[in-house]
């Protein structure tokens, strides 16, 4: 099966030359309208390479979200950036694997995919068994925050954002359930958050609709599930690391785990 690169650039040079290159090394050159689109691509497994350009707003925080993957979905990541401030260091920062410096050269392209790759390989193999992560989106008062879910249950979910996320009620989220093609939304309280972007969720409205999907999907999981549980989708779940410093809601956990076993 030919392999595909998503990529995250306008600069036609840089394009035109990814693509030959790309196209050299049997992979498939996806070009995205946005890092929406790009991560998507990534978490779906439809691309094993992201390619983004720091010209671009919003670059970093499309690697970010990236790192954020477990080893089974994280994909190659490389920086296309200009050897100039602020451009080199926010590259640097953001986590991506490695960096090609513009004006983009065959070689760069052929030596980062081969190092990255056989660093990969490597990796995966070492690595335990992950569970599949999905995009969520909470919006927010300055806008739309995305994060990496951490694990889903019946009440709520805990999730990992690119920012801190902010102790508010009613806060309105969607995600697609993982390897589905089905899109949960509604609105959840932040019971707990952290300084680092770590954030547990509860449900405070869902339609019937989303909460059937909901309950239909944790019952595949249990069912395909090695790991035997009496309750697998309580709130407990849900609960910060014991070793996380974190805010929680002025309502506390407490009311939040009487309210779900009344559900």
């Amino acid at each position: 099966m030919r392999q595909s690169a998503a990529v995250i650039s306008r600069d036609d040079r840089s394009l035109k030359t990814l693509e030959t290159t790309l196209g050299e090394l049997d992979i498939e050159m996806v070009n995205c309208p946005s890092g929406q689109a790009a991560l998507e691509m990534v978490m779906t497994g439809r691309c094993a390479t992201l390619i983004v350009d720091f010209d671009l707003p919003g670059a970093e925080e499309i690697i970010r979200m990236a790192t954020l993957l477990p080893p089974s979905q994280k994909p190659v990541l490389l920086a296309v950036a200009s050897r100039a401030w602020p451009g080199t260091g926010q590259a640097f920062q953001s986590g991506a694997s490695r960096i090609l410096y513009r004006p983009v050269e065959p070689e760069q392209i052929k030596e980062a995919l081969k190092a990255e790759k056989k660093i990969k390989k490597t990796t995966r193999r070492k690595s335990e068994r992950y569970e599949v992560k999905t995009l969520v989106y909470l919006e927010i008062e300055t806008g739309t925050l995305p994060g990496v879910s951490i694990d889903i249950g019946e009440h709520g979910m805990a999730i990992q954002a690119t920012d801190p996320v902010p102790m508010s009620s009613n806060l309105a989220f969607r995600c697609v359930l993982p390897g589905t093609d089905i899109t949960l939304q509604g609105y959840a309280d932040v019971m707990w958050a952290s300084d680092q972007g770590r954030a547990g969720l509860f449900f405070s409205k869902l339609t019937p609709v989303a909460r059937k999907h909901l309950k239909q999907w944790l019952g595949k999981r249990s069912s395909q599930s090695k790991r035997k549980s009496k309750d697998p989708h309580v709130v407990r779940n849900l609960m910060p690391p014991r070793d996380a410093e974190v805010s929680y809601s002025a309502s506390g956990l407490s009311e939040k785990s009487e309210s779900a076993e009344a559900l």
